[in-house]
C-alpha cells in the first residue's frame, strides 16, 4: 500500500538508501588476508556460524595487525620477543580476560608461613623440563583451570623427585573436587586452596584414571587411585633471588603472573617484557621450571623460564621466557608456592 504523500520511485530511493547504510556500517574485510585467514582457520580448526564470522573476522585482523607492527619494531632492535596469529587470534582483549581471575594474594599470604631458602651457591642455568621433572604440555581450554594444572606440575616434580617416576596428575580431580576448600571449578580457583585440598583428601588421582574434561564435573576421586600425596607446602618470600634458590634447589615451583595483557595472549618467542605488566596483579598461574640467560650475562638478558597450560602451539612449544631480575616483572616472584611430598 502506498505511504500518503510518497509516490512509489520516492519510497524506492528512501529504501536504497536505508539498505546502502545498512551495508556500509558493517566493517568490511580487507580481501588482501583472505588467503591467510582461511589457513588460519584451517590450522586451529575454526568453525563460524556466518555472522560469527565476520565479527570474529574483524578481531583477527586487528590482531593481525598488532602482531606484524610487534614484530617489526622486534626486527628494528625495539623489543625482546616476537607474537603470531595462534589460537587466540580470534578472541578480543575482553575474551582472554574471561579465561582468568584475580587472586587475592596478601589475604591468602597470610594464612602459611612463608620460607626463603638460600644457599651458597646456585647454578647459572636451570631447566627442570631436560632433567625429568615437567610432563608435556597440556591445554586448558575454556575452562579456567590454570591453577590445576600448575598445581599439578608442581607435585608432579616433587613425585619424580622423591620416587624417580613422573606420572601426569589429575587437574580435573582438581577442578571437580576442591569446591570445600574455596575453589569454583572452572569459573576461577588458586594454588593454594588446590594444595590444600590435595594434602586434605590425603592424595590426588593420575590423568590416566581421571582424564581432563575442561569442564566441572562431580567430584569422581578413588582413594585406591592415588598417584601422589602433599605433606604441607611452602610459600616462597616474594623477591626474585629467594624464587632463583627455590627454583635451583627444589625444583618446578607454581608461580602466578600477570597475563592479561594482548602481548602475552599472542606471544611466539624470545624473552618477554611487557612494560603495562604489574608486579602485585596476579591472574594466571603458570609452573615455573627453570631460568638463565641469553648471549652474555652481563648484558642484562636473564630470564624465567614457564610452562603454560595453552598448548603447545602457543610461545615456545607451550613454554616461555619472562624477563629476570626485572623488579619482578609481571609478578612472578609474587605468588610462588611448592608442595612437599
Amino acid at each position: 500500500t502506498p505511504i500518503p504523500g510518497f509516490g512509489f520511485m520516492t519510497l524506492f530511493v528512501l529504501l536504497a538508501i536505508l539498505c546502502l547504510g545498512v551495508a556500509t556500517a558493517a566493517p568490511s574485510s580487507d580481501i588482501s588476508l583472505d588467503s591467510e585467514w582461511q589457513e588460519w582457520k584451517t590450522k586451529y580448526g575454526k568453525n563460524y556460524s556466518l555472522e560469527e564470522e565476520r565479527q570474529k573476522r574483524t578481531v583477527w585482523e586487528e590482531n593481525m595487525k598488532l602482531v606484524k607492527q610487534h614484530n617489526m619494531e622486534y626486527s628494528q632492535g625495539k623489543n625482546g620477543f616476537t607474537m603470531e596469529m595462534n589460537a587466540f587470534g580470534d578472541m578480543t582483549g575482553e575474551e582472554f580476560r574471561k579465561m582468568m581471575t584475580d587472586i587475592p594474594v596478601q589475604t591468602l599470604r597470610k594464612r602459611k608461613s612463608i620460607q626463603q631458602r638460600m644457599v651458597s651457591y646456585v647454578p647459572k642455568f636451570v631447566d627442570w623440563s631436560r632433567r625429568g621433572y615437567v610432563t608435556p604440555v597440556k591445554r586448558q581450554g575454556i575452562c579456567n583451570s590454570c591453577w590445576a594444572f600448575s598445581v599439578a606440575g608442581a607435585i608432579e616434580g616433587q613425585m619424580f623427585r622423591k620416587t624417580g617416576r613422573l606420572v601426569s596428575l589429575s587437574p580435573q580431580n582438581l577442578v571437580d573436587c576442591s569446591r570445600p576448600e574455596g575453589n569454583l571449578g572452572c569459573y576461577e580457583g588458586n594454588t593454594y586452596y588446590a594444595l590444600k585440598y590435595v594434602k586434605h583428601n590425603g592424595g590426588l588421582e593420575a590423568e590416566a584414571t581421571y582424564p581432563y574434561e575442561a569442564k566441572e564435573g562431580r567430584c569422581r576421586y578413588r582413594p585406591e587411585h592415588s598417584a601422589a600425596r602433599v605433606t604441607d607446602f611452602v610459600f616462597v618470600s616474594k623477591n626474585e633471588e629467594a624464587l632463583m634458590h627455590a627454583v635451583a634447589t627444589i625444583g618446578p615451583i607454581s608461580v602466578g603472573i600477570d597475563a592479561r595483557h594482548e602481548s602475552f595472549k599472542l606471544y611466539r618467542g624470545g624473552i618477554y617484557y611487557e612494560p603495562n605488566c604489574k608486579n602485585d596483579v596476579i591472574n594466571h598461574s603458570v609452573l615455573l621450571v627453570g631460568y638463565g640467560y641469553e648471549g652474555r650475562e652481563s648484558d642484562g638478558r636473564k630470564y624465567w623460564l614457564i610452562k603454560n597450560s595453552h598448548g603447545e602451539r602457543w610461545g615456545m612449544n607451550g613454554y616461555m621466557k619472562i624477563a629476570r631480575d626485572r623488579n619482578n616483572h609481571c609478578g612472578i616472584a609474587t605468588y610462588a608456592i611448592y608442595p612437599r611430598v
